[in-house]
């Protein structure tokens, strides 16, 4: 079988244009397998995986189980909060104990950026990063790839603005790597005190005005301010706009201004969406969303990740 050009998925910029159409076209057939009666095949009936998660997950977590599950691994799951790690373990030492059980891939997500790359110089197990602080999110831009591939067909040539809190967020910088890798024109739209000073010289527009950037995109993935990283909560932690109010009057997406636009993009949230701010209930659950398709999809992108990946298919 072909197999991707690297041992871990550590981020998309490690990834070729060749490994993402192969992800790809993996997932498709598992999109066949979780459809059917029976959602499970026997693909790694002898890996053991552990999903460690040292910062909270709800769908992404849950997502990566299930892919595990159907795919008949064995799953260990860690949590950080519940470990000796809140009693000063180090990262090797909890990973090291870990594999001392002889887990054959790691699925982490950390706080700290390149804790995975770190990681993977250190221990046998195959790794794959589940998110690394602002850093990279890998799986999350191949299913928002693969979802808007299905939605418009070849993305080469095709626009997708990315919009809202880009500084802090690890699943605008991924998507921005794979989009480009597939050919497609990228813009980045926010408050600028949300747009980090290095983006332009990773080769993506940048607009400061929602109904701009609408216009121009064939796709608008809407990102939600991540307070958690500012900093702060909702009622103090506002320290890049005035008020959540106002960020929703100038980049949040309602039927309004949907209404206004002579073509209408496609829509996808990575979640969780904050209804009201950076985008309406009734935008989200409109035709023209595509979110719940994301979350389909990314059973199926895990799922072929972690058979490319597996020890035994390699």
């Amino acid at each position: 079988m072909e197999k991707l050009s690297t041992r871990h998925l550590l981020g998309i910029k490690e990834l070729s244009k060749a490994d993402i159409e192969l992800i790809f076209s993996t997932t498709d057939n598992f999109k066949e397998v979780i459809n059917r009666p029976i959602k499970k095949v026997p693909s790694l009936r002898d890996i053991t995986i552990a999903n460690l998660f040292f910062e909270n997950s709800t769908r992404t977590k849950l997502s990566f189980e299930l892919a595990e599950k159907r795919l008949s691994a064995d799953v260990i799951n860690f949590s950080a909060s519940a470990s000796s790690v809140t009693k000063g373990e180090t990262l090797i030492d909890t990973v090291n104990n870990i594999l001392a059980m002889k887990v054959d891939m790691v699925v982490m997500r950390h706080p700290n950026p390149g804790a995975h790359a770190f990681l993977s110089k250190h221990i046998d197990a195959t790794i794959i990063n589940a998110g690394d602080g602002a850093h990279e999110h890998p799986t999350q831009a191949l299913l928002d790839a693969f979802s808007m591939r299905h939605e418009l067909g070849d993305l080469a040539g095709k626009k997708v603005v990315i919009i809202g809190d880009i500084l802090h967020s690890r699943v605008a910088l991924s998507n921005i790597y794979c989009l480009q890798k597939l050919g497609a024109k990228v813009m980045v739209c926010g408050p600028p005190t949300l747009i980090p000073k290095y983006i332009s010289s990773l080769g993506v527009e940048v607009s400061y005005k929602l109904d701009e950037a609408l216009e121009w995109c064939d796709a608008a993935m809407m990102l939600r301010i991540q307070l958690e990283r500012q900093g702060g909560d909702e009622h103090s932690g506002v320290k890049f706009f005035p008020s959540l109010r106002e960020y929703h009057n100038l980049y949040g997406l309602t039927m309004e201004r949907i209404n206004r636009l002579k073509n209408i993009p496609i829509i996808l949230h990575p979640g969780p969406i904050n209804r009201g701010v950076e985008i309406s209930s009734e935008v989200a659950d409109s035709e023209h969303s595509i979110i719940l398709n994301q979350v389909e999809n990314g059973v199926a992108i895990r799922m072929a990740v972690l058979y490319l990946l597996a020890p035994s298919s390699n």
